[in-house]
């Protein structure tokens, strides 16, 4: 595969983001606490901004072109991520799990989708390098999701109903409680996970899934593994402080979900008509923008008028172990 990245970009990117990434949880995280939204956004704009300065680089570096790929790959991971805080809502609140132990959930669950990341892209840019018409297999995958979240609407997550925490359960004893920040504990002779360490094995399988659906979108702007692979780890690098921010709002983005429907829907029919008219990723840019700028306005439209229902929050609910 053809690509920009030398092993001294690769070896560089690496160790910068294991470096924040401990400099994140051995010092600015390394008491447990609850996040609150002025950190959160300025985490937000922290990582946005790193993100701004590689791209600059890039740009400079290897000009307009490769610069515009990763900007245009940012976006649509960044948007596509956004459908997984409204998971993540689902999985905290199942799993009854303190406001002050949700980053460390977050932050072990960002290192092994990097991992899942890492691998995907590898694969999947080899077999496209090897068989084009998996293009064609990739835009349909897209579509077809486009077209399920369409469909789909309101559908609820139920966490006891996914494969991942369904055989955990199986393979090893849970504890009735939370044990402190552990995810696996040792009592009465017996190694035991936590409901941490369950709530960690769902988000690590949903993370999985929504890998299916990003990782194609970016090939859909670039063949290049190190732009696919950067922009997708900055969106993701990300996304645990863009769910602090957001997760108090996320009932008031009525829309959101079907205008992510259509960004699945363009990329996935871009790839099924790239042997015959290839967008322009400036233009590919465009048209993902206003779909999600779209979708924010009609949401923010239709619910700045709604009422407070005054009721107290549904009652999280406690594993069963």
């Amino acid at each position: 595969m053809e690509s920009i990245g030398s092993p001294v970009l690769w070896g560089g990117f690496i160790a910068f983001v294991l470096g924040m990434l401990a400099l994140d949880l051995g010092v600015f995280h390394k008491t447990a606490h609850r996040i609150s939204v002025k950190e959160a956004a300025a985490w937000s704009v922290v990582w946005i901004g790193l993100a701004a300065v590689f791209n600059v680089g890039v740009y400079f570096m290897f000009g307009p072109d490769r610069a515009l790929e990763f900007t245009t790959g940012y976006v649509i991971e960044k948007a596509l991520s956004v459908d997984n805080i409204f998971v993540f809502l689902v999985l905290f609140t199942f799993f009854a799990v303190p406001d002050t132990l949700q980053h460390r959930v977050l932050f072990w669950g960002v290192l092994g989708a990097l991992v899942m990341r890492a691998i995907f892209i590898f694969a999947g840019g080899a077999f496209l390098a090897k068989f084009h018409w998996a293009i064609y297999v990739f835009g349909g995958i897209l579509a077809l999701t486009g077209l399920k979240l369409l469909r789909a609407g309101d559908e609820k997550v139920d966490p006891d109903k996914n494969f991942a925490v369904r055989l955990f359960r199986k393979l090893m004893p849970v504890t009735d409680g939370y044990r402190g920040d552990k995810f696996i504990v040792r009592e009465n002779g017996v190694r035991m996970a936590t409901p941490l360490l369950l709530c960690l094995v769902a988000v690590e399988a949903t993370d999985l899934i929504f890998a299916v659906d990003s990782i194609p979108a970016i090939f859909a702007v670039t063949r290049d593994p190190f732009i696919v692979f950067t922009s997708n780890i900055f969106a993701i690098l990300g996304l645990r402080s863009l769910f602090f921010m957001l997760a108090g709002v996320m009932d008031r983005f009525k829309y959101l979900k079907p205008g992510l429907a259509f960004v699945l829907l363009f990329v996935g029919t871009k790839m099924l008509i790239i042997d015959f008219y290839k967008v322009p990723v400036l233009a590919s840019l465009g048209i993902v923008f206003g779909i999600l700028a779209v979708a924010v306005i009609a949401s923010l439209i239709a619910t700045r008028a709604r009422p407070e229902s005054g009721g107290a929050p549904p009652r999280p609910l406690t594993p069963e172990v």
